[in-house]
């Protein structure tokens, strides 16, 4: 087969004014591209991207760059911030199970989608890498499609299989992939947290997990555990150890048995050296991954997600500080509701009681305009490393007493008084 190997700089010629990209993301953000579709400034008017977590220096906020381009992101990563919230850019607020959706129906028509894959098989097929969730729709759905190739993406089996007659134009690179690791962000406030959630996890439970210090802190404490299953939409570092040592056996899971069921992966090399090729693990749609109906098939699945803060009466503000929009509302609440009805199910918010300015993560009141990821009527557990709140069931009055027990002593006096103020009972 005669491939149209190029460079970035001829790829991106594909790219027309008045276009919408897609930009493959997480650990398989094609940087080469994006830099080469940047460099088109001069020439390209209209064009807006479209994308999930980003990750590396993309130069989205270069003043040239923000005229000719607008960023509408589907999830905030660091590298989006400044523009989301700036005048060139804005933020969909849309499940991660629901984004597919978006590109299949044609809500948001794709004209080209840059994505960053594996190098081509015998049979001519590479692989989406740590990152099939929403790019597997991507690629079904743009009309051109631009393949970044790199022997450096591992070759992961499920849904992220595309032939290489897809692709409009391949470029070759090789490139390490983005890592990150939280080790050294976790600290004894994150080891309780983790004590207390490990302690509500039982043998053979099917587990969800985040991404950041807590989520590890969690992973790291399980090691005692026996036969459980992974279904999430990220695999991250701290679930390495588990698989290595035989902890995660997916023996008991109903969807995907005897394997981990994921949307994307993103840690250290030791992470993609783990899935590269290994059919322990199942690199799937996030239509699937995070479809409720799949999520609660499963038996008792515990949910871990955090938040940014927590009212009184459990409303979860997880992607926005007050009107700044920092992250996205993601996977959250697919897995909360899938966690909430699955049989024996415990669906978690874990986090820090406070920030790292010493202020309370749970208010009297959400920041005026911040976005509920998470609704109260969803939350059954707030965790922090100061205990258990189990919300369920409970009135308002009662929610607000047992997160107050769960705040900084420090903060208690002054959310006591506000939950006075609100409720005018003692």
């Amino acid at each position: 087969m005669n491939l149209p190997w190029m460079s970035a700089a001829e790829a991106v010629q594909l790219v027309k004014s008045g276009d919408r990209v897609f930009i493959h993301g997480s650990a398989a953000t094609p940087v080469r591209l994006v830099h080469a579709l940047l460099d088109r400034h001069a020439e390209l008017a209209n064009v807006e991207l479209t994308a999930i977590s980003t990750f590396g220096e993309l130069g989205f906020d270069r003043p040239e760059v923000q005229g000719p381009f607008f960023l509408n992101a589907l999830f905030v990563s660091a590298n989006m911030r400044s523009t989301v919230d700036g005048p060139h850019g804005d933020y969909v607020p849309v499940f991660l199970s629901e984004i597919p959706r978006l590109f299949d129906q044609g809500i948001l028509p794709l004209d080209v989608a840059l994505v960053h894959v594996s190098p081509p098989d015998k049979h001519g097929f590479c692989s989406l890498g740590v990152s099939v969730d929403v790019a597997r729709s991507a690629v079904r759905n743009a009309r051109t499609v631009i393949a970044q190739v790199n022997p450096n993406m591992p070759r992961t089996l499920g849904d992220g299989q595309v032939h290489c007659s897809r692709f409009a134009a391949l470029v070759q690179v090789n490139d390490a992939l983005p890592e990150v690791d939280y080790a050294a962000q976790i600290g004894a406030t994150e080891r309780k947290v983790a004590e207390y959630v490990s302690a509500m996890i039982d043998d053979r439970a099917t587990v969800q997990m985040g991404i950041g210090a807590i989520p590890d802190a969690i992973l790291g404490a399980l090691h005692g555990h026996k036969d459980l299953g992974i279904h999430t939409e990220m695999c991250s570092n701290g679930i390495i150890d588990l698989v290595q040592r035989g902890v995660v056996t997916n023996a008991y899971k109903k969807k995907q048995r005897g394997k981990v069921a994921t949307a994307f992966a993103f840690g250290t090399r030791r992470l993609y050296d783990l899935v590269d090729d290994n059919p322990f693990f199942a690199f799937l749609d996030a239509q699937y991954v995070n479809d409720t109906k799949v999520i609660r098939e499963n038996p008792k699945v515990v949910a871990v997600n955090s938040a940014i803060e927590v009212d009184l009466t459990g409303q979860v503000c997880a992607d926005s500080i007050g009107t700044y929009q920092f992250s996205g509302v993601g996977g959250q609440m697919d897995f909360m509701r899938g966690a909430a009805l699955s049989e024996g199910g415990k669906p978690i918010i874990a986090l820090c009681s406070t920030t790292n300015k010493g202020h309370s993560k749970i208010v009297p009141f959400l920041k005026p305009g911040a976005g509920v990821a998470t609704t109260r009527a969803h939350v059954h557990y707030v965790v922090t490393e100061h205990g258990v709140a189990y919300l369920y069931g409970k009135n308002l009055e009662q929610r607000a007493k047992a997160l107050i027990g769960i705040a900084a002593p420090e903060h208690r006096e002054d959310l006591l008084r506000s939950m006075h103020e609100r409720f005018g009972r003692s």
